[in-house]
């Protein structure tokens, strides 16, 4: 038999690309996902391949429904945590949800692998390189101070010591990942790269906050699957206990983004646009790879072109998937002044 595995927040951009990657490559794992199907998570992240398989198992439902989390996870061998509100903005907008989700809902995940601590493996909790704030050292490592500066970002980081807290205080077999930015299919529309496809394909302005230069490390979703799973088959001692950035090391401001997009896309630059700075902006991301690749074994990634042109392939072969997303490509928040602005 092969192993049982719990996917919180497996309906979203991540974790569902994850769940595929798995049921693809390991035909007699068995996967349980949890997601409430918030706007992020979606059944039609899912390939009908993957939720017609007999080893998959899709649960409706909210992290912190303790009963409901305990009850999956004494089912299971290994508990892969991505269930989060994840966006920046929104978090400015919304900040309670998001403390919420990302620290009760961890909070009700860790219990239950507590209860359930004499048959789980490994406990992977999928944090985020938002924790560290603007680079204060490049590249940046694990060992990087963490300074969160949005409410998103500071409860992920709230998550992310809770877990660690964990594994210290109970002995728990705890990972921690932490995904630079991510790009790929199923990405939800507010999130920038997606964000600049789908505006290039209808013809639409790119809009840029601020100069466009902030800078950040872009790593292609199926890379990031490709190294949580490593994560999953290393041998225990090497990784537990251990937290590892999931990067490619290649940093590229988003200025720069918005211009590839335009050129892969076939439509000029005069479609970008300026707007005031987001509160809380992050200037500078990249990773430190050398931890991944001395102890995982991770490849290389793919080129951030070769990426982005597969990415913009899929969104220009499933308008139908994005559409109905339009909508939600924005949200408001209140500046400094008081005034509402849509980012």
């Amino acid at each position: 038999m092969g192993k049982k595995i719990l996917i919180t927040g497996g309906a979203g951009f991540i974790g569902a690309n994850f769940a595929s990657h798995l049921l693809d490559k390991h035909r007699d794992y068995r996967i349980l996902v949890l997601d409430a199907l918030t706007y992020a998570g979606s059944l039609d992240n899912i390939p009908s391949r993957v939720k017609t398989s007999p080893n998959f198992t899709f649960y409706q439902g909210d992290v912190r429904n303790v009963r409901l989390v305990l009850d999956l996870v004494s089912r299971v061998d290994v508990v892969i945590h991505f269930a989060a509100e994840t966006h920046v903005a929104r978090s400015i907008y919304d900040d309670r949800r998001f403390f919420e989700t990302d620290v009760l809902g961890t909070q009700s995940v860790a219990n239950a692998v507590l209860k359930n601590k004499d048959h789980i493996d490994r406990f992977i909790h999928i944090s985020s390189s938002e924790v560290y704030g603007t680079a204060v050292e490049r590249p940046m490592t694990e060992e990087h101070p963490l300074n969160p500066m949005t409410p998103y970002a500071a409860a992920k980081t709230g998550a992310d010591r809770l877990v660690y807290s964990y594994g210290r205080t109970y002995d728990l077999p705890v990972v921690i990942l932490r995904p630079f930015n991510q790009y790929g299919p199923y990405q939800h529309l507010e999130k920038v790269i997606p964000r600049f496809i789908t505006s290039a394909l209808m013809n639409e302005p790119l809009t840029i906050h601020g100069s466009g230069e902030s800078m950040r490390d872009w790593l292609h979703v199926h890379d990031t699957c490709a190294r949580i799973e490593q994560v999953l088959h290393t041998e225990r001692a090497l990784v537990l206990g251990e937290v590892f950035n999931l990067g490619s090391g290649f940093d590229l401001n988003i200025l720069a983004i918005a211009k590839m997009v335009l050129g892969m896309v076939g439509k000029p630059e005069t479609l970008i646009s300026f707007m005031d700075d987001r509160p809380g902006q992050v200037q500078h991301h990249i990773s430190s790879t050398k931890k991944a690749e001395k102890i995982l074994g991770i490849p290389s990634p793919r080129a951030f072109e070769e990426g982005l042109s597969q990415t913009i392939q899929w969104y220009t072969n499933h308008r139908q998937w994005w559409e109905k997303l339009l909508h939600m490509r924005r949200v408001p928040i209140l500046t400094n002044n008081g005034e509402k602005e849509y980012y």
